[in-house]
């Protein structure tokens, strides 16, 4: 069987492989650790008068990058 180098592959490759591999256990977890080594931005905190906008924003902006 040949083995596959998940460090090889981009995250979208990655991303792409995985899911049309999705019952290769050694393909999620290398996604999920993958995923899990990404940095997360903060957007708001619980209390911000402004939660609803900012949350709005970020979507927007994700979309829009899309």
């Amino acid at each position: 069987m040949l083995e596959i180098n998940y460090d090889q592959m981009s995250d979208q490759e990655l991303r792409q492989y995985f899911l049309e591999h999705k019952n290769n256990q050694s393909a999620l977890q290398a996604y999920l650790q993958r995923r899990n080594q990404q940095p997360r931005e903060v957007i708001t905190k619980v209390g911000d008068p402004d939660f609803d906008l900012k949350i709005e924003q970020a979507v927007e902006g994700k979309i829009r990058r899309k």
